[in-house]
């Protein structure tokens, strides 16, 4: 028998998805099979039936939700009308990735494993369940799972056994290949904008992640007081000249760019001359080119494309091992390549949150034998960020509002740890000349009742009320008065947001507001307190008026915590069972009534 071809489809939301799938796809070209990887809604999904060997790599979002790059094939997969046997050709498998810290672990994979039985597919092992939470990440199983995979492929294809694998250490050809201009071409005023990004032709701005919107920051205001700990920030964008609508939970999203300090070190550690310009070719007929200007400068292409300043994956030591000559470097690579040295990549990557642009620092060697050609199988694009939409078409015409943590912590590292899309939407001053961001408008996962007398209650202790605000100014504005909000900070006088506009509101009479001050007194006071020294206005509301309830913040402890304090409400004011209770709120999140959006 002939040796397999393997198609590997990802769905992929951070680029977690997308990095293991690409590294399949290497895995498989080193065992010399025929081998392509797409995302799933790159794929025309009407050919699946005449695939014979597919391997599904997918995450899971928000509440159980698939990927944006896989929602259209998810919508096809699930359609009524398919025969049951249409996929009785298919030998396939499905590798999740997924955080056991969200209630909704690897729904996706697990679903899509399900469904592809349904449909008559073999197979050939069960689902894959990456954990994130894994002392070791999510290498702890896929490794030993990836292992099974070739090892049941090899029996399906005898063939396979007959060929010698390429080297872990020798390169893989690139994916493209970068033609450099003779005649360095000057940056005009319409190649680009504040941000160093590629200018949008007008006609081409209906927003989406292809095509953001070049939307003009009108304000970036620090809310958080000066002497606190967290700088929090409120931006406004004005969106007047576009055609983005959104509504109560909608996100934004937008790519950040890298610091400029950054840009001029990964040029110097890689002796690249910012201002070449380029044009890519790919060397690969099924390799789509990245949306990048032609010509396009380096500089453009480290500040706004390639993600220098992330952790980097366990697939990049995997190919700076290809470069590396120097013997001390190559054995360190090769240790933190191999299943058995995750411990120590956790160690020296992971855990100090070391960049990829420091380990070019602690590889030399290895770094002087880097070719261009290699960028873009080494560095993931920049990905995007979202952030909850945190004002309403009501209150602000034509503008639209985030709240924005400014994220910076230290680590055994010498320089302190900065979040690259908040540290640089801060950096952006609108009153020191226009700043132009791109961006793009989703739809949330948190839905709103229409009814006008349904009560809403909103746990959303910090940024987590981004959301809220957005909802109530939008129900305010539509009469809707049967409001419920519980907010909590460390203080009332440091972070306290938009504490005018609540008390205006509860004054209105539109507003009931219960706040947690958590280190205003001796004893700490969180919002999930709240929520049960409230157990009898929630339960009438909950069990009489049929409201929903909404949690939004912090996923480590607070959603549990007020989940729990829910179902001890249903418990005492209820006469509920602690089973009971635990039935009540599945109930009332079938229903739609109970929704959280949480973020690690």
């Amino acid at each position: 028998m002939a040796l397999p071809s393997l198609l590997v489809l990802y769905g992929s939301q951070g680029g977690t998805a997308q990095d293991t799938a690409e590294r399949i796809g290497r895995q498989a070209q080193r065992k010399h099979i025929q081998n392509q990887v797409a995302p799933l809604d790159g794929y025309n999904v009407a050919n699946l039936i005449s695939e014979s060997l597919v391997l599904f790599v997918c995450s899971t979002t928000g509440q159980g939700d698939p990927p944006d790059n896989m929602k259209n094939f998810w919508r096809f997969l699930f359609r009524k009308s398919l025969p049951a046997g249409s996929l009785c050709q298919l030998d396939c498998a499905v590798l999740g990735l997924g955080d056991s810290s969200y209630p909704k672990f690897n729904f996706v994979a697990k679903k899509l494993h399900k469904r592809l039985q349904q449909l008559g597919a073999s197979l050939l092992s069960s689902v894959g369940l990456a954990d994130d939470q894994h002392d070791l990440g999510a290498n702890a199983v896929i490794d030993p799972w990836l292992a099974s995979f070739w090892d049941i492929v090899s029996a399906l294809y005898p063939s396979m056994n007959s060929m010698t694998s390429l080297p872990e250490d020798q390169p893989l050809p690139p994916r493209y290949t970068f033609h450099f201009l003779d005649d360095v071409i000057e940056k005009s005023d319409e190649k680009s904008d504040d941000t160093g990004r590629a200018k949008i032709p007008k006609e081409q701005r209906v927003q989406s992640e292809s095509h953001p919107f070049l939307a003009c920051m009108t304000s970036n205001q620090r809310v958080s007081h000066p002497s606190h700990f967290q700088e929090v920030r409120l931006i406004e964008f004005d969106i007047s000249n576009s055609n983005i609508e959104f509504t109560a939970g909608d996100v934004v999203s937008m790519r950040p760019c890298n610091n400029p300090e950054d840009v001029e070190q990964f040029c110097q550690q890689l002796r690249l001359d910012p201002e070449a310009q380029f044009i890519l070719k790919a060397n690969d007929s099924s390799a789509a080119l990245p949306g990048l200007p032609e010509p396009c400068s380096l500089r453009h292409l480290v500040e706004s494309y390639l993600d220098v300043a992330a952790v980097p994956r366990r697939s990049f030591f995997e190919m700076l091992l290809c470069f590396s000559t120097n013997e001390l470097e190559k054995e360190k690579l090769a240790e933190f390549s191999s299943a058995a040295g995750q411990d120590e990549l956790h160690a020296y990557c992971s855990r100090p949150r070391r960049t990829a642009l420091e380990v070019l620092s602690d590889f030399p060697h290895t770094t002087a034998e880097l070719r261009v050609d290699y960028l873009l199988d080494l560095f993931p694009q920049i990905q995007p960020r979202s952030f909850s939409i945190a004002s309403s078409t009501q209150a602000h015409p034509g503008k639209l509002q985030i709240l924005v943590a400014v994220v910076a912590y230290k680590t055994k590292m010498h320089k302190p740890r900065k979040g690259l899309c908040s540290t640089w939407l801060a950096s952006l001053d609108p009153t020191q000349g226009e700043v132009r961001v791109p961006l793009w408008v989703k739809k949330g996962t948190l839905r709103f009742p229409p009814e006008k007398d349904t009560p809403v209650i909103m746990v959303g202790p910090g940024t987590g009320v981004a959301p809220f605000r957005s909802a109530l100014q939008e129900r305010i504005a539509q009469g809707k008065a049967a409001n419920v909000l519980f907010f909590g900070c460390r203080s009332q006088f440091k972070d306290f947001y938009f504490s005018t506009e609540w008390r205006d509101r509860v004054e209105e009479g539109k507003l009931r507001l219960f706040t947690a001050f958590s280190r205003d007194q001796e004893d700490k006071i969180y919002v999930q307190h709240r929520v049960k020294e409230q157990s009898k206005l929630l339960w009438d509301l909950i069990a009489n008026r049929n409201a929903y309830f909404y949690i939004a913040g912090n996923a480590k402890e607070m959603p549990a915590s007020v989940c729990d304090a829910l179902k001890e409400t249903f418990q005492l004011e209820g006469g509920l069972s602690l089973e009971e209770s635990d039935q009540m709120l599945v109930a009332m999140e079938r229903a739609g009534r109970f929704q959280s959006e949480t973020w690690s």
